[in-house]
């Protein structure tokens, strides 16, 4: 970070459906391009710099907790704070918000400073589909599904594995992860809800396993299926990838001593370096 300037931790939450995931693509819409804008309109072009996010969530994936962080000048955050957050409310699409921005210390870094993501999907086996107002984020599923299978199964995925079977491969990337909770509930309007939460994730490894779960719930897959995979060093061919719109990261969770933050970020980028996205 430069000298004199302040970092500033942001928390977002938006609609992913008509967006192309979250980073910068050319010629296309995604949450990183319209922050940038609405960034730029509230600081001035290039005043804000190295945003950077917790989790790059691919196209049609949402977000209630996402987190980011910028830099900028201290004379121009003690002038604008008190504003700010009305200010990118007035300039951002009604499909993405900024809910807080706060000043945090210079080594805390969203992306690698994070001790866990936690994303939840939404799927409903309800004959009639989707309720219309939840379309956007509750997949509509066409064969019932048991609940007991599918809590039993994604107990067989907790802990530290290689989910190479889970994950679309990038060169020099590792696909061992450690899932620290993975659990199934049903709720009072009968729709389904995974949580899976773990220190991080490699592209398409949530939807991968939600895929994977939803053909044992159904019962054409036994419950010693997914666990069994783990046993691959490539892509499982025979996972079908659960669509995007179903998930949501619902949380970022980061150290609660913030003399801790350098420390983790130190931690991760030794255990990966790679971009991670869902």
């Amino acid at each position: 970070m430069q000298e004199g300037h302040v970092r500033l931790r942001l928390d977002v939450s938006y609609d992913g459906t008509e967006f192309s995931g979250w980073a910068v693509q050319p010629q296309r819409r995604t949450v990183a391009g319209v922050v940038t804008e609405a960034l730029e309109r509230a600081f001035g072009p290039g005043v804000a710099t190295g945003l950077t996010v917790a989790g790059r969530t691919d196209a049609g994936v949402h977000a209630l907790g996402q987190v980011c962080h910028i830099d900028v000048p201290a004379e121009v955050w003690s002038e604008r704070a008190d504003r700010l957050l009305r200010r990118l409310a007035g300039t951002l699409p009604r499909d993405v918000r900024v809910r807080t921005v706060t000043q945090v210390p210079p080594d805390f870094d969203a992306r690698f400073s994070a001790t866990y993501r936690r994303y939840a999907y939404r799927v409903t086996d309800a004959a009639y589909g989707a309720d219309p107002l939840r379309r956007h984020d509750t997949l509509a599923w066409p064969r019932p599904l048991d609940l007991t299978a599918l809590n039993a199964a994604a107990t067989s995925l907790l802990g530290e594995h290689d989910f190479a079977a889970y994950c679309r491969r990038k060169e020099h990337a590792t696909t061992i992860r450690a899932i620290t909770r993975f659990d199934w509930r049903r709720d009072a309007d009968g729709v389904l809800v995974a949580t899976v939460a773990a220190d991080a994730f490699c592209q398409a490894m949530v939807r991968s396993l939600v895929g994977a779960m939803l053909f044992v719930g159904d019962g054409r897959r036994p419950v010693s299926w997914p666990g069994s995979l783990l046993t691959r060093r490539e892509r499982a061919s025979e996972i079908t990838v659960a669509p995007p719109h179903g998930l949501t990261l619902v949380e970022v969770g980061y150290p609660a001593d913030a003399a801790q933050y350098a420390a983790r970020a130190v931690l991760t980028r030794r255990l990966r370096l790679p971009s991670q996205s869902v």
